[in-house]
């Protein structure tokens, strides 16, 4: 096959997303830490879904199109770190075809080499031994066969092939996989789409799944796969968003170009761009040159400059009234916190301390970049802050900001104790970029332990752990495997709890009683006699406990 149009290239992502769904399952359950909410597959296969319906709908036979209706699809539907990461990988596809009808193998190769490209300037803190590095390998070798290869379906078994020994290779990679001798899942999800793709070019049917042991295999989401940067790291003093429309008569806009030119002036860089829009967010110490940079392609039909230094001086807009809290009403509001939650009784303690919205989400449930999107829309506010609440909806949080109109930005939680932390020092007199910092600083003041289940046997940083034992999360990292639920418990505080603690909320879920959550309490007080104790109950699923530790 010399040259591929946009109608099989829709058959090649109908492919792929099929492939993916049939295994999305068998990915899930490649979970590196043996809880009940390893969802790698089920983020994957909702955004790739998405992406392919979008396809489906908008197939036509420029390939170009084809394949800017596959990111948009992506785009709007990613869930999760591995979504987010799918759609920058098939946005730069797309980006790198959008102007040509088909493409031969070179021009196809250098799409997939393109996607890795936006991947990894998508993520602040690449880490290797992921998703990242099967697409990088994986494309980098179907470059270097496209030079001298004219077949099509060749390059695609190259980059399968080069993908395989890549995924063999993460253990080498990550310290967590060696320790486990297994491999990451984002890149299997990704294997699995590009089987797909495979198949439909050669008219094949699915590989049948790999018969290794999904205790072979791993997710390495849980392990900082991405992790944004935290206000206080950041060197770049000023906090720097433009908008840009692009206007002919000008010099002629290309993005990769753009992102260069910015790159060397910061850092926390984000442009995404469309035919008439160019928006930019960067910390840079020079936002002059930022503008500049940004003229010779337009007008500035948006700016906004806040100096990240100056923590503590409100930026008060002084024709907009500032509130606490939204009042349930139809009217635009100037201020709005939105939070991410699953359980009625969290919901509910997250709205009576300040919170505006509640999406329902956390483990096993990740919303979507369009869910957070909508959601903020329906709020009708003039200015938000986002609070995910889980490691792996920052990234759609973050996507979501830069597809909203107004001002917005996101506040890392990774936990609902960070959420809880972050909403109390929520300041409605501050700017958005005041608030961000002064949100994250907070979360510093606060640790979270939690007891959930072991979903298999395993052994993790020394602890050996049995299917149905419950463990002992103390800030993410299991310290305890054990049969009774109560030792799980005690043990997660003993190893939080230190001289400067004062206060301990016990927010206790589905699979737990209110008789468990008073003996809890009162192995607090009699073992902490200074430190005081709450008790909410949460309504969660998945974890007894939930431990606010301040």
């Amino acid at each position: 096959m010399k040259s591929l149009d946009g109608i099989k290239f829709a058959e090649m992502v109908q492919m792929g997303a099929h492939h993916l769904s049939q295994n999305a399952n068998f990915v899930d359950s490649l979970n590196v830490f043996p809880v009940p909410d390893g969802d790698t597959g089920t983020n994957m296969n909702l955004s790739m879904t998405s992406g392919a319906k979008e396809t489906n709908t908008n197939a036509q036979d420029h390939i170009g199109k084809t394949a800017q209706s596959l990111s948009k699809g992506l785009l709007m539907g990613a869930r999760g770190n591995s979504g987010v990461i799918l759609s920058q990988l098939f946005r730069g596809f797309g980006k790198h075809i959008e102007k040509d009808s088909e493409v031969d193998a070179f021009k196809f190769a250098g799409a997939f080499q393109a996607g890795v490209d936006t991947a990894y300037k998508a993520v602040m803190k690449p880490v290797e031994g992921t998703i990242l590095t099967v697409a990088r390998e994986a494309a980098a070798k179907a470059v270097e066969v496209a030079k001298s290869e004219t077949d099509i379906i060749k390059v695609m078994e190259t980059l399968v092939e080069e993908g395989k020994k890549s995924l063999d290779r993460t253990p080498d990679l990550l310290p967590v996989l060696k320790e486990v001798g297994v491999v990451d899942s984002g890149g299997q999800g990704l294997l699995f789409i590009y089987e797909g793709f495979l198949a439909s070019l050669k008219g094949e049917a699915l590989p049948e799944r790999n018969n290794t042991s999904i205790d072979d295999l791993i997710s390495a989401e849980h392990h900082r796969v991405q992790d944004f940067m935290n206000t206080e790291d950041i060197e770049f003093g000023y906090c720097t968003e433009i908008m840009v429309r692009l206007e002919e008569g000008k010099e002629p806009f290309d993005e990769a170009k753009f992102r260069q030119e910015l790159d060397v002036m910061g850092d926390s860089l984000l442009v995404v761009s469309d035919d008439e829009i160019a928006k930019v967010h960067i910390h840079s110490e020079t936002p002059g040159a930022v503008l500049s940079a940004g003229q010779k392609y337009g007008s500035l039909i948006k700016i906004k400059i806040d100096n990240m230094r100056e923590q503590h001086s409100a930026i008060v807009n002084d024709d907009q009234p500032s509130v606490a809290k939204a009042p349930a009403k139809k009217e635009k509001h100037p201020y709005a916190v939105v939070t991410i939650a699953m359980g009625e009784g969290i919901s509910t303690l997250l709205r009576s301390i300040g919170a505006s919205y509640v999406i329902e989400g956390g483990q096993t449930m990740n919303p979507s970049t369009e869910d957070i999107v909508k959601a903020v829309n329906e709020i009708e506010a003039e200015r938000v802050i986002i609070l995910p609440n889980n490691k792996n909806i920052i990234m759609a949080a973050e996507q979501a900001v830069e597809l909203l109109d107004i001002e917005a930005a996101v506040v890392p939680t990774k936990t609902i104790p960070q959420g809880m932390a972050a909403i109390l020092a929520y300041n409605p007199e501050a700017s958005v970029q005041d608030n961000k910092a002064g949100m994250t600083r907070a979360l510093a003041n606060v640790k979270t332990g939690q007891v959930t289940y072991a979903v298999r046997d395993t052994s993790i940083d020394g602890v050996e752990i049995r299917k149905d034992d419950y463990m002992s999360l103390a800030e993410g990292k299991i310290v305890l495997s054990t049969p009774n639920m109560m030792d799980a418990a005690q043990k997660v505080i003993s190893d939080l709890v230190d001289e400067d603690t004062e206060i301990i909320t016990i927010i206790y879920g589905i699979d737990a009683t209110d008789e468990q959550a008073n003996e809890v309490a009162e192995f607090v007080e009699e073992t902490y006699p200074d430190v005081e104790v709450e008790i909410v109950e949460g309504k969660q699923a998945l974890y007894p406990f939930i431990f606010s530790i301040e």
